[in-house]
């Protein structure tokens, strides 16, 4: 088994995948190979795979960089390491593959840059949101002053940052860091059941709304729309839009190829 293969464990539930963070005595903190492994992985996604599942074993989601690999790196190499971060998870933002990410107890500095870059969050009791790069004398290099800030705010990113504070589950359902809470150890099943009813949807209306939203949301109001409008062009015209718009007007549920 290969570094990349053994730091993040891979399985099947029909049209879903389920990723794992494999570092249970780090908390999973990701080294470049976890980084390496998911560039892998979303870089050829089985076409039968509609949705995608992340978690991490032993209870944390995970802890953040590795910074044991950290330490002594040339200002050229941060740049690097930095930007092969964010070509990473662009790659898990925009696949064109929804992904659930189930949180548990840490979920902190790079790990809350990888779950920000998901599109569902499941958040479950003792789980626990924290950028604490700030007293590491780091700055953040995962893309969170663009994805986090994205979901909180660059003004709550900041105190976050410049405090290292805590955020509980609940807190973080309140803030948008998680957009469910489970009851404890319920956060992979709660994943699960969510990613198999985004399965069902049509694959091009979930591609659409991963690759499309979070970009205009960027844009200027009338490029906006303008972007909107191919969207829902190209979305009402296939079979996909045929077979759910029958489904409802003959009362039963769209079965999408």
């Amino acid at each position: 088994m290969s570094e990349q293969e053994s730091v993040l464990s891979i399985t099947r539930d029909g049209a879903v995948a389920h990723l794992e963070f494999n570092r249970p005595a780090k908390r999973n903190a990701v080294n470049d190979a976890t980084i390496a492994a998911l560039k892998a992985f979303f870089s050829d996604i089985p076409e039968d795979v509609r949705v995608v599942v992340l978690s991490g074993k032993g209870g944390h989601f995970s802890a953040g960089l590795d910074l044991s690999e950290q330490v002594r790196r040339e200002p050229q190499a941060v740049m690097r390491h930095s930007r092969n971060w964010h070509a990473v998870m662009g790659m898990v933002q925009f696949s064109g593959v929804p992904v659930v990410a189930a949180l548990s107890g840490a979920v902190m500095g790079g790990g809350l840059e990888i779950a920000s870059a998901c599109h569902v969050r499941v958040a479950e009791p003792g789980t626990m949101f924290r950028m604490p790069e700030g007293q590491r004398g780091i700055f953040v290099g995962g893309g969170a002053t663009v994805r986090l800030a994205a979901i909180i705010g660059a003004d709550r990113l900041t105190e976050m940052m410049l405090t290292g504070r805590t955020y509980s589950a609940e807190e973080g359902e309140r803030l948008g860091l998680a957009h469910y809470l489970t009851p404890a150890g319920g956060a992979v099943a709660k994943a699960m059941e969510l990613a198999r009813g985004i399965a069902t949807n049509s694959s091009t209306i979930n591609y659409l709304i991963v690759q499309t939203i979070s970009r205009i949301s960027h844009m200027p109001a009338e490029d906006g729309l303008y972007a909107e409008s191919l969207a829902a062009a190209l979305s009402q015209t296939g079979p996909d839009a045929e077979e759910g718009l029958n489904a409802f007007l003959e009362k039963r549920k769209p079965n999408f190829a």
